[in-house]
């Protein structure tokens, strides 16, 4: 899913041109909106000449940069595939590279696919040169640090279980969710799938609602394998994720199937609201 064809091999800023043009981001390219620009460099960095082929290939890296897997993930992404209308071309810094490499890499790696030889860091320039770097103003005291979900070994979906049973998990976890997972095709790729699901709060510890949904959804993105499994047709299923955060790792440990002609999981989630663990 995430194949990178392509690069343009320039390890300095190029002078823009009469070869180069400025065209609107399209609306195909939606990790590049909102990022502060609404025009691009055509040619980009990353060597396509025609939007088309931009449109293409871009769309195979929306998938990681949904996952949130790295705070800056969106901005090097889009410095090479929309770069700013500027006199020259601004590549990204080579720290910049290596920190959404670093984070970002195992999520690639998750779907079966290494980091590309063409986003190799060695190739763009260092911080001392003129580059796009990333902010080095230390902000993890301002604002609150959410537990993050990781690649792992798919947990065995559970249908036959007692509500006993699913309460013990729930006490041994710190968070379980109900979720409406679907899948629908995208525009581009007819094997290609979007996600879509609701989430449905059962218990979730100390984080708040919202920060457990991004929670969540970027752990379907993260393991969509996983999902895969889960969603072997087009008609919406209904999950419990129950897990537990280690060490500011998201784990999910159960997977419950939630169906309508089972009453158990319905029987647990309303006792557990005065259900007192041993």
């Amino acid at each position: 899913v995430f194949a990178v064809n392509g690069f343009l091999r320039v390890a300095t800023a190029l002078d823009i041109g009469l070869s180069t043009k400025c065209v609107v981001i399209p609306k195909e390219m939606g990790m590049c909106h909102k990022i502060g620009y609404s025009e691009m460099r055509l040619p980009n960095l990353m060597g396509h000449t025609s939007m088309a082929d931009v449109i293409q290939k871009s769309t195979t890296w929306q998938h990681l940069a949904h996952t949130d897997c790295h705070p800056h993930v969106r901005t090097f992404l889009c410095s090479l595939f929309a770069p700013i209308c500027l006199d020259t071309f601004i590549h990204p810094c080579r720290s910049m590279c290596v920190a959404v490499r670093d984070s970002c890499a195992p999520v690639l790696l998750c779907h079966g696919h290494p980091w590309p030889a063409s986003l190799d860091c060695d190739r763009f320039p260092g911080d001392e040169d003129m580059c796009l770097a990333p902010l080095t103003k230390d902000n993890k005291y301002l604002h609150k640090v959410v537990p993050k979900p990781t690649c792992q070994t798919c947990p065995a979906v559970e249908e036959f279980f007692t509500h006993k049973r699913v309460l013990e998990a729930f006490c041994d976890s710190n968070f379980a969710v109900k979720v409406k997972l679907s899948k629908k095709r995208t525009a581009f790729e007819d094997q290609e799938y979007n996600i879509e699901c609701q989430v449905e709060f059962i218990t979730q510890g100390s984080l708040l609602p919202y920060e457990t949904q991004s929670m969540i959804q970027q752990w379907l993105l993260i393991n969509e394998k996983c999902i895969e499994g889960m969603t072997p047709t087009h008609r919406p299923m209904v999950y419990l994720l129950v897990g537990n955060i280690e060490e500011g790792i998201v784990l999910v440990k159960q997977v419950y199937r939630w169906q309508r002609k089972d009453s158990q999981l319905a029987l647990a989630t309303q006792k557990w609201r005065y259900h007192k663990c041993l």
